[in-house]
């Protein structure tokens, strides 16, 4: 109703405000990162802002721990505790949530947005993006992105 009244550019900012998919298609995952890992904001909400800061760098679960001042075992226990899932994925979940947004709001090429991810390759890039969201970067590009 939103994009006939309104237009596909409104619908979409506002679908992307809502955190849902204009049209999804069939088998393509809901998801969001911001949501996922909300739910442990009193304990990692500054990591989380760190790691969202941090993505093209070394976001190993030393690393992690090292930034929570904790042990690696000491961290990702109570990481997993705490949000429902391991460093690591909500590593790819931030990541994956960059790359959306780079893939929608500019031109740049797969390989400059898999390095500003943190991804190590556009083929790396590619299968998070297909293990998440059921959609390659491509087809998510052509399907929810606006001409620029």
């Amino acid at each position: 109703m939103v994009e006939e009244d309104l237009g596909r550019d409104i619908a979409l900012a506002v679908a992307r405000h809502l955190v849902v998919y204009l049209k999804r298609p069939g088998g393509q995952g809901q998801y969001s990162a911001a949501l996922s890992l909300q739910v442990a904001e009193d304990c990692f909400g500054d990591l989380h802002d760190w790691m969202a800061a941090h993505l093209a760098y070394d976001l190993s679960l030393p690393r992690l721990a090292e930034q929570a001042a904790m042990s690696s075992r000491s961290f990702s226990r109570r990481y997993r505790e705490a949000t429902g899932m391991t460093p690591a994925r909500a590593v790819e979940h931030l990541r994956i949530d960059e790359a959306r947004r780079l893939l929608l709001e500019t031109r740049l090429p797969m390989k400059r947005i898999a390095q500003r991810c943190g991804f190590g390759s556009e083929e790396t890039l590619r299968r998070s993006f297909m293990r998440l969201l059921k959609v390659t970067p491509n087809d998510y590009r052509s399907r929810f992105g606006t001409t620029l």
